[in-house]
């Protein structure tokens, strides 16, 4: 690692683990996923934890880790309102990824900061992240949370795949895969309101409402590594939400092109928070999903929104 300047700043994640204690090491989005190595001023490099059964590297870590590299550059009181990344290459989960920041513009109020993720020398992902400096407003308004059981009263995705592997006549591919599900280490916890149907018997509208938070303990501590995780937890599911009115089709290849997301107030990412999920449109072999992550106070904590790739193949309703 390059030796640091006086002007830089530690790496995010490094600081908070040395400011708040041992309790953090729970959470390995933390102690691996988003704690980068610094290799030199504004030059970071990320390694890889949990990798999809696609055998891509997962968006969400692409995003939050870019996010952490540029929120790097800015100053202390600075902190990320938005992002907007274009994914242009798929990435390769047996080498880690270069993240190289350009510091676009500083303001009274505003920071602006490009950065570029590299692989094999080539951009996998381009990303424009904005930061702002608090203050406050008599303009206040959001939309109202929607009306949800708490989490404390629904079960954990692994929870419901349990109840389904008790079935002694469900169908062997069926348990295969099942299980696969359970073996992944995903560092978020989800509890869905509404539980898919594993089956995917009965066409359901293109909404999803899930509470998510992260795995293990991260603390009050830096927000700025809270909108890094919650970037994390934004892609996870996501595109999904579009084939919902599908039954008889399933994904053959899908892919995210393009993902943004809008930071409104403070929040916690190792709490629970509701994911209302939505896709408005599909069409052209693209689908168009719009989130919103609510505190359980009902405050609006952030807004996403992604463009993906969706190629299908008809299922035959004997094969469900």
């Amino acid at each position: 690692m390059a030796e640091r300047g006086s002007e830089s700043r530690d790496d995010i994640v490094v600081n908070h683990m040395s400011n708040s204690g041992k309790a953090d090491l729970r959470s390995v989005l933390v102690t691996s996923v988003l704690n980068l190595e610094k290799l030199d001023t504004d030059l970071w490099r990320g390694t890889h934890h949990w990798v999809p059964r696609t055998k891509r590297l997962f968006g969400g870590q692409i995003v939050g880790q870019a996010l952490v590299a540029a929120a790097n550059s800015v100053s202390e009181h600075l902190y990320a309102h938005s992002l907007h990344c274009y994914f242009v290459r798929a990435g390769d989960p047996k080498v880690p990824v270069l993240y190289q920041v350009e510091r676009t513009r500083d303001g009274r109020s505003f920071s602006v900061r490009s950065v570029k993720a590299v692989q094999h020398g080539q951009p996998i992902l381009i990303c424009q992240a904005s930061f702002h400096m608090q203050q406050p407003s008599p303009l206040e308004h959001q939309f109202t949370m929607p009306t949800v059981p708490p989490p404390d009263t629904l079960l954990t995705v692994e929870e419901l795949i349990q109840r389904y592997l008790s079935d002694p006549n469900l169908a062997d591919n069926t348990r295969q895969g099942l299980n696969k599900i359970l073996a992944d280490e995903v560092p978020i916890e989800i509890k869905p309101v509404n539980p898919p149907d594993f089956y995917r018997h009965v066409a359901m509208e293109p909404k999803t409402l899930f509470w998510v938070r992260a795995r293990g303990h991260i603390g009050p501590g830096d927000m700025k590594l809270h909108c890094c995780v919650a970037a994390y937890v934004s892609d996870y599911a996501f595109l999904g939400t579009a084939l919902l009115p599908y039954p008889n089709h399933r994904a053959q290849f899908s892919a995210s092109l393009d993902h943004a997301m809008w930071f409104h107030s403070t929040f916690r990412a190792d709490e629970w928070m509701l994911y209302e999920c939505e896709s408005p449109w599909s069409g052209g072999s693209r689908g168009f999903v719009q989130g919103r992550l609510w505190r359980q106070d009902g405050v609006l904590a952030a807004s996403c929104a992604q463009e993906g790739v969706i190629r299908v193949k008809a299922v035959s309703q004997s094969k469900l």
